[in-house]
Parts: C-alpha cells; structure tokens; sequence
C-alpha cells in the first residue's frame, strides 16, 4: 500500500486524489492496480476542496474566538462556502475581521487534516455538545433530505470525522465531516469572508435561526481579485438599481412583492422585446393564441400539476360554487385549444405561441428583481408533433432559440440537459420507456448542436426531461434561460388525438418550449449583461437631442420630428441646465447617441454627432445623422 501523496508529491498543485473515480484525501492508502489520479487545486473538484476546508477554518476560528458557539453545517457552495452558527449575538463586521485574523493564524499554523473512521454511538459521545451535530447523526443517509449542504457531513456511507493535528500532533479542533480536505491548513493560498447572515436551521422557518458567515477561496492571490472585482462589476451592474436609475421599472408595496410595473422607458424596451419575439415566432410557423389568467382548479388536476405544484400555486378563489386559481402556467390551456376539434396528421406540427400572464407563489426568501418574481410573462409556445417529428422539431426550437439569443447580445451558452432521478419515482410519471424514449432524442439533438452538454439529473420536471440554455454574461456569469421539454403525460392526460394516415387515433407528443424562459427575468438579465447600456435596437431613448441655447430647442424639434417619422425614438433635452450638464445628463442614462446643434449647425442643416462613448463628429448632415442611427438599430450592434 502506497500513500496518495507519495504519488504526487513532485506535483504541489495536486491536493487530493481520485481513486476509482472517488474523491479521497492524499493520505489515502493507495492499493496497486487502483486507477488513481490527481485532483488540482484550480479545477472544480479542487476549489470544492479547497472552499470545504477553508469553512472548516473558519469554523475552527470562531469556536476560539466564541467558545460558546455551536455548530451547524458548513458546505462548499459555488464560488464560495458558508458555515452556521448557533451564537447569542448575530455578527457584526467588526466580528469578521477578528474572525479572518484569526484564520490565517490557523492557515499559518500548517495544521493537519487528519481523517478517522468513528460510528454512529462514538460520534454522540465525542460530539456531545454540538446539539446540530447530533441531529445530522441520527439522519445519516437521508442528509440531503435533512438540509441543503448537509450531505458534506454525513452521508449513507461510514461516518467520519476530521481532526486538525498540531504540529506536535495534538488536536487543535474537529468536525464530523465526510471529507475529504486538504493536506494542512496552509496549503490555502488565498480567502476572504464577505459577510454573514439569518440562516434557519436545516432552511426550515419553524427551526431556530442561526447565524451564516459566507466566504470565498480561490487557489491564487490573483483567482480571488479577480473574483472580487466580478463581485464589484455585479454590484455595479445590478438591474434592481440600474432600474431605479433609468426609470425602469419598480416594485411597489401596495401591489405586493414580487410584483414588477415597468416605467414608460420600461414599457418601451419590454414592448420592444414583445413585437420582436412575436414576429420571430410567426417567422418560426407558429399561430398566436391567447388564454385567461384564472381557472377552474379542475384543470390543474387533469394536467397533473397538483399537487405537483400546489407549493407554488396561489391558494384557489371559490366562486359560483367552484375553485377558481391564477394560472402559473399556460400549457393546459393550450391543451384544451388542441383538443377544442379533431386533427389530422397533416396539420402537424401544430405550434401554439402566447405570451402568458402566471403568478407563482415564491417565497418571500426567494423573491429577487425581476430574476425571481410572483407574476411573470412566459414568451410559451408548445409544438404538437407525431413522434418521428419530434427530433425534427427539437432541433428547429434549439436553432430558433439559439439565433434569438445571439440577435439580443448573448452568444457564449452551453446546454444543460434535466433528466429524472430513478431513485425517486414519486416524483415523476410515466413508464421507464417513455423516459427513455424522450430523453434520448432531446440528448442526441443536444450532441448534434456541437455545444457543451451537461448532465443534470434529477432536475427533469415531473412530466418529462428538458434542456435548457445556459448563458454566460458579459462578466462571465451564468444564467438558464430558454427551455425545451418533452411531454408525453399531459397529451394522455388530456386524451389529445389526431388522425393518421393510416386512418387509426394516435396520440401526439407535446414540446414545452419557452425562448425567453421569462420576459421579466430576460428583461433582468439583459439589463445587468449591458450594465443599462443596451444596444441602439434596444434603447429605450436612443437619441437625445441638446441644443447648445434655448434658440436652437425649434430646430432639434424639427430633427426630432423627420428622426420619429424614421421610426426612432428621440427626445430634446429643452430644460434649463447647461449643455454640458444635459450631456451629463444622457450619459447617465447611457443614451446611445447625441445630436448638439448650435449657430454653425443650424446654419449648415447640420448637428454634432456625439456617441455614447464620447466620440463626436461635427457637421454631420442631418440626413446622414438619421441614416447612421437607423442603421445600427437594424444592424443591431453595440455602439
């Protein structure tokens, strides 16, 4: 037997191993003929490591600091990683720059991540006074049930515990944890702790809230200013604030949280993003429907929705003897428009498209912008086709999606496929080969594209699996957006049928497809991807006319008016401040482009052509400064 580290030990950036495919510490006793390889410090499993035992650092650090805080749990998260506390008094700044002195003691310290096997009895007797601790024992094997992050400590495999050794091998702290960690506490190159929050136990409100201090490692000095500078940019270009800033959109409290009103120069950009999805989709072959906000609670059932999705519905209005509830989805509507006469096989593929208006009851928790919001337009379509049409029209929905995103800015993507758990069958319906069947066209349409594919399993809905697009912004930061969905349940459900050519009743499949996921969401992400500075196709002003004196206002009226009739949106700044205060002015809106006119531009049927940017042309003719702003709004480029 060979020790893993002895393995690597000319390679100081690997800092576990996989041995058969399973992640163990570099102490680990290595068999011959085991398939063994390292892990490095920067890859994902690495900074997963890295992150886990720097929470327990920081666990480690406050325990000093606060001898009578009690453990919760302390997972790696992406980017990051967080730890609970049971303390008297919640953290305060000041706390976290004690605590993090404190850590890069113990980093220094070099101490040793040594692992022991223990059972179940033991564990309750060493870990007597952590009370956290004790529950996640006596739910070893059901921890992902137990709370999110909990299966990094227990899991349905041995128990185990972690030690940091001393350098004269003493105990310095430990920790029920699965593991595995780092060789010592100073192979942690570089960390910050962000801040700290409410956390109820195990996520649960009825549970005790505990205090959540998060964190971030990275493997270099540089990897983590990098990462904070993305954290600054993210703060710089959240579309909450940049929505007060530009006028938006808001969310007032009288209409409750959750709930978005969009601002006239909101309304513009939304409307623009409307007539150009809606237009895209009759290009596409589909036929524009529209279905009501409200229904019978009936109809939920015949989906199959409730109780699936009762958690997140609306409670029901009951009127006239039935249960009314605001939709939080359009298919079954759609459902009932398919079924409303016969169908032949010749109209297939039947595509339906609506924007549809569904409320969904997120908890206030969960509640963020316009990303996570209770009312939400969804750009819905579903694509009614035989089942050797659908592959054909999978691929025509993932080149429709793909080519809508690229047309609004977004062009770096992946695709992410959802697929059911078979270890929870209650949680999804229909036979082991309709699952199969499904899921083997949507991944071989997935292969097809040539994009990265990555699985994810468990995150089917209940009805069958997806793919959806993942974006990456301007900043490198991923958001899903559109999604495609293969469903043979509901045309069951609903007994849709069309007449084939072999004169027998066949049951068609339904694709799900959604190209914005959601306009509000879209609309949030498009607004934090530009940081407000949309392109000129978007904008909602994308001229702002400045006279240089109050005696030129008639003539930058006179340009405003041939520029509208251009079908641009422009509007002259006539107030009482400065030139160079209105230029300010449009800056901070981030209006794409200016046109100044004084004496010498009137005089040559002329304006100063200024770009967002600060590029300015002078005496450029107004029929030439109308054509270079209808150009990039049809070219739709960033200016």
């Amino acid at each position: 037997m060979t020790k893993a580290w002895e393995l690597f030990k000319d390679e100081p950036d690997v800092i576990a191993a996989r041995v058969g495919g399973v992640l163990k510490d570099l102490s680990y006793e290595v068999a011959e003929g085991d398939d063994v390889e390292g892990v490095l410090i920067g890859s994902a499993d690495g900074r997963d490591i890295l992150r886990h035992s720097t929470a327990h650092v920081l666990a480690q650090a406050v325990q000093d600091l606060y001898p009578d805080a009690k453990l919760g749990i302390g997972p790696p998260v992406e980017n990051g990683f967080y730890y609970d506390f049971d303390v008297e008094t919640p953290f305060v700044p000041d706390d976290l720059v004690k605590i993090e002195t404190r850590m890069r003691k113990i980093i220094k310290e070099n101490q040793k991540f040594s692992r022991r096997v223990t059972n179940d009895d033991d564990a309750r007797i060493e870990l007597a006074d952590e009370p956290y601790k004790l529950e996640l024992i006596g739910l070893k094997g059901n921890a992902g049930e137990a709370a999110e992050g909990a299966s990094a400590e227990v899991g349905a495999g041995e128990l185990t515990i972690y030690d940091n050794l001393d350098r004269n091998g003493e105990i310095a702290w430990k920790d029920l944890c699965r593991g595995p960690h780092l060789p010592t506490t100073k192979r942690i190159p570089a960390f910050k702790l962000m801040r700290s929050a409410a956390a109820y136990w195990r996520g649960n409100e009825k549970n005790k809230q505990l205090q959540r201090i998060y964190g971030t490692a990275w493997e270099t000095k540089e990897a983590l200013d990098e990462h904070l500078f993305r954290i600054e940019e993210a703060e710089r270009r959240d579309h909450r604030k940049l929505g007060r800033d530009l006028d938006l959109f808001s969310f007032p409290d009288e209409i409750g949280s959750g709930l978005a009103v969009f601002h006239p120069k909101g309304g513009v950009l939304k409307r623009v993003m409307e007539d150009y999805v809606r237009q895209r989709h009759i290009e596409e072959g589909f036929e524009y429907v529209g279905t009501p906000h409200i229904t019978k609670d009936q109809l939920f059932y015949t989906s199959g929705h409730l109780p699936y999705y009762a958690d997140t519905m609306f409670p029901p209005m009951e009127f006239e003897g039935s249960n009314y509830m605001v939709k939080p989805m359009n298919c079954p509507m759609h459902n009932l428009i398919y079924r409303s006469r016969g169908r032949s096989y010749r109209e297939l593929p039947l595509r339906l498209f609506e924007f549809g208006s569904v409320y969904r009851y997120e908890k206030s928790g969960v509640v963020h912008g316009l990303t996570r919001v209770r009312g939400l337009t969804q750009d819905d379509s579903h694509s009614y086709v035989t089942a050797e049409q659908a592959p054909g029209e999978i691929k025509h929905l993932l080149n429709f999606v793909l080519g809508l995103l690229k047309d609004f800015g977004l062009d770096d993507f992946y695709l992410e496929l959802s697929t059911r758990d078979d270890s929870k069958p209650d949680k999804f319906v229909g036979s082991d080969e309709d699952w199969a069947i499904a899921t083997k066209v949507l991944e071989d349409v997935c292969i097809e594209s040539g994009l990265d594919l990555v699985p994810d399993p468990g995150g089917a809905a209940f009805y069958g699996p997806k793919v959806s697009v993942q974006c990456r912004d301007a900043i490198g930061r991923t958001w899903q957006m559109s999604t495609i969905q293969y469903d043979f349940n509901q045309p069951a459900r609903f007994e849709l049928e069309y007449n084939g050519a072999d004169g027998q009743k066949h049951q068609p499949v339904m694709i799900h497809s959604a190209k914005f996921g959601s306009l509000e969401r879209f609309f949030g992400v498009l607004v934090e991807h530009y940081a407000g500075a949309f392109p000129p196709w978007l904008a909602p002003v994308q001229v702002q006319a400045i006279p240089v004196a109050d005696t030129f206002a008639d003539y930058l009226y006179d340009v405003a008016a041939k520029m509208k009739a251009a079908g641009l949106r422009v509007e002259v700044d006539d107030s009482d401040d400065r030139m160079q205060k209105k230029i300010r002015n449009a800056q901070l809106q981030k209006v794409p482009f200016m046109l100044i006119a004084g004496a010498d531009d009137v005089e040559a049927g002329a304006v100063s052509f200024r770009y967002r940017d600060g590029r300015q042309d002078n005496g450029v003719p107004i029929d030439e400064a109308i054509a270079r702003v209808a150009q990039a709004v049809a070219d739709r480029v960033q200016v």
